[in-house]
């Protein structure tokens, strides 16, 4: 457990090394969408790095030093209840994310496959989901969408490519 929570903060580090301003050069940097997932996600797969149980798809698209920490967050959410409740608790399950960039929204589809029959949960929502909620409609200028189904839970995430940008 305590290495699990070490390689998860280590990633959220190294996340926010790749947009953390460079002394003495002035002004945030951007990082890459898929690196920026590839960074989070990688301590959730089977070995450490993306690519054995979660698969990365993404144009150019730049994630802000603004909007890494409230992307980061969100990945981190959704991730976790993976591990959890979902595919990522599964030895067979596996996690697809698929992005595409037009000029009006950058769209990340989250697809959980191999895991147990995802069901919405019962209740209020909890703390992280409403945190997720707030984060990508009022940071990320942008909506979520959640599916639960028999193969597994499929996500769709709506952002501002300005405000991902920022």
């Amino acid at each position: 457990m305590a290495r699990d929570l070490v390689q998860r903060l280590t990633a959220l580090g190294r996340a926010h090394d790749l947009v953390r301003p460079i002394p003495g050069e002035g002004g945030g940097k951007a990082a890459l969408l898929a690196d920026l997932l590839g960074v989070l996600l990688g301590p959730y797969d089977t070995t450490g790095a993306v690519g054995d149980r979660i698969r990365i798809e993404a144009p150019e698209v730049h994630v802000g030093e603004s909007a890494a920490t409230t992307f980061a967050l969100i990945v981190h959410e959704l991730a976790t209840n993976s591990l959890k409740y979902g595919a990522l608790s599964a030895p067979g399950g596996s996690l697809g994310i698929r992005c595409t960039a037009q000029p009006d929204g950058v769209v990340l589809v989250w697809k959980e496959r191999g895991g147990p029959a995802a069901s919405a949960p019962a209740g209020p929502p909890g703390f992280g989901t409403r945190l997720v909620l707030r984060s990508v409609s009022g940071q990320l200028g942008g909506s979520i969408d959640r599916e639960w189904g028999a193969a597994g839970l499929a996500v769709t995430l709506r952002m501002d490519p300005a405000r991902l940008a920022a």
